[in-house]
């Protein structure tokens, strides 16, 4: 039977080895998740009352009185990260303490009590608008933890409140909305709770694409049950384009260091059906999609790619005395080859400080980085080289891996689980960066791969790794050649390569 290519697929309990490692070359990502994808970096914003305090976590009582920036700019936030290269930003608008950034109506612990903007103040009204201008996307991080809510008196959270049926949005005094969408949910306080905040931001504040949910809980031990499949199912409602953090679309990559795995795979298997609550992925194993993995029993395969966490300074808040400690610009790199450059999406935090500003540091960071990024990336040594393959299906030919087309790609014909792809350079050429792309439209399939270089008469191996995904790349010692091959040595079914690149940093 033809297996259809979907970004989840079952496994029935009689499927031999050969199979599933069939269905696994069929996985393939949703729209929502390549265009996620195709972002590379997205820039996270940690703001709020810890800003104020000097705190990392909150307490959940603190007086809102504290949040009051001096010169909130959210323009300079996005002038800087678009020069830089980001496509997306990511705003905390609620983080653990459950102080919202934005004038909720369920809630009197947000900005509509602080002094700032003379208590007519929204940060992510300021934000979105921004980004729009500067042709960002927007996402949103909405804390499920909630300190706010356990420790003030009258707080929703883990109160043993019973299920009910619920309408959301919920109607509140003084509310002027005539919204075109009605849900019913059964749900407790906090649920009810939390879906009508989840409701503001996603109708109020244009189009969002990425809600980031944490998995972070600053007090465990206090018992309240998530409705994931709820909130998923409000999201894809309301912003059907956005992708879901530690839900059905993203995963995180398992450390905060902005580091993906050596062999980082975007197919994974399940127990039940991935596209029902929270998704249960081992994000600190070091094998998340091997061949052992996936035929070790397993439900379902499902596309679950990386998203890399970092801040560019030592905490996620600022803090003075952080100042001097801003990652510099090598170690940015290194971010930046072993996130993007392993098959992951680096998402890297730029907190504001308490003007509201990034702080002259940061600022300066970022943007020597996309200066860098521009140099390195702007000189493509494989153009006007000549390419040859070992075999190839019609349309997919050798030169498909070098025309800048992210809908071409050199394929062998099926039954190759392998293939030699050859490029003579139109002149010897120093670099020390190969760059490889699999096409997402066919899926991940490489498992193995060397790069040759053609050096004194003979070829030499430079490089060799596991996974490609959607880009993968190697940092060498500088050299020289005229020709350079790429093997395939192990693949799910014939590989499809949509990019070869070479440069020199």
């Amino acid at each position: 039977m033809t297996i259809q290519p979907s970004w989840v697929i079952p496994i029935a309990p009689d499927d031999p080895s050969e199979r599933i490692l069939e269905k696994a070359a069929h996985v393939i990502p949703t729209p929502r998740q390549r265009a996620w994808q195709e972002l590379e970096l997205s820039a996270f914003v940690h703001f709020g009352v810890n800003t104020f305090t000097d705190l990392e976590w909150g307490t959940g009582l603190e007086n809102p009185a504290i949040f009051n920036p001096s010169d909130l700019d959210a323009r300079h936030w996005c002038r800087v990260l678009k020069e830089a290269g980001f496509r997306q930003v990511v705003l905390t608008a609620k983080h653990h303490d459950g102080f919202c950034l934005w004038p909720s109506r369920y809630t009197e612990f947000s900005v509509k009590n602080s002094p700032w903007r003379g208590g007519k103040g929204d940060v992510l009204r300021e934000l979105s608008q921004a980004a729009a201008e500067f042709g960002l996307k927007l996402g949103i991080y909405l804390s499920p933890a909630d300190l706010h809510e356990i420790e003030a008196p009258g707080g929703r959270y883990g109160n043993a409140s019973p299920a009910e049926e619920s309408v959301i949005p919920t109607p509140v005094s003084g509310d002027r909305r005539t919204p075109q969408q009605h849900f019913t949910f059964t749900v407790d306080d906090y649920n009810r709770y939390y879906l009508n905040q989840l409701y503001e931001l996603l109708t109020e504040y244009g189009p969002v694409h990425e809600v980031w949910f944490d998995g972070a809980n600053p007090k465990p031990g206090i018992p309240e049950t998530y409705n994931y499949e709820d909130w998923f199912r409000l999201v894809r409602a309301l912003a059907p384009e956005a992708v879901i953090f530690n839900g059905p679309d993203v995963r995180w990559v398992g450390n905060e260091d902005g580091f993906a795995r050596q062999t980082e795979w975007s197919v994974l298997p399940f127990q039940g059906d991935p596209q029902l609550g929270s998704r249960q992925v081992d994000a600190l194993s070091r094998d998340l999609g091997s061949r052992e993995r996936l035929l070790a029993g397993a439900d379902y395969l499902a596309w679950s790619p990386a998203e890399v966490d970092v801040s560019i300074r030592p905490g996620w808040f600022y803090h003075t005395d952080e100042d001097e400690r801003v990652k510099d610009l090598e170690k940015l790199m290194e971010i930046y080859l072993a996130s993007v450059g392993r098959n992951g999406l680096l998402l890297l935090n730029i907190p504001p400080d308490r003007r509201g500003r990034f702080h002259e540091m940061d600022g300066q960071r970022v943007q020597e980085f996309g200066v860098e990024l521009r140099r390195i990336f702007q000189r493509d040594f494989t153009h006007g080289g000549q390419a040859h393959a070992s075999d190839s299906l019609p349309g997919c030919g050798p030169e498909r891996a070098i025309d800048g087309n992210p809908e071409t790609f050199w394929q062998p014909p099926p039954g190759q689980t392998g293939g030699e792809w050859t490029l003579d350079l139109a002149r010897p050429a120093t670099f020390n960066l190969v760059l490889l792309g699999e096409s997402l439209s066919i899926g991940q399939r490489v498992e193995s791969f060397a790069v040759d270089a053609w050096q004194d008469g003979a070829w030499r191996e430079i490089a060799s790794g596991t996974t490609i995904g959607y880009k993968r790349i190697l940092h060498l010692k500088p050299l020289q050649a005229r020709s350079v091959r790429l093997r395939i040595l192990q693949s799910r079914l014939n590989p499809a390569i949509r990019t070869f690149g070479l440069y020199q940093r």
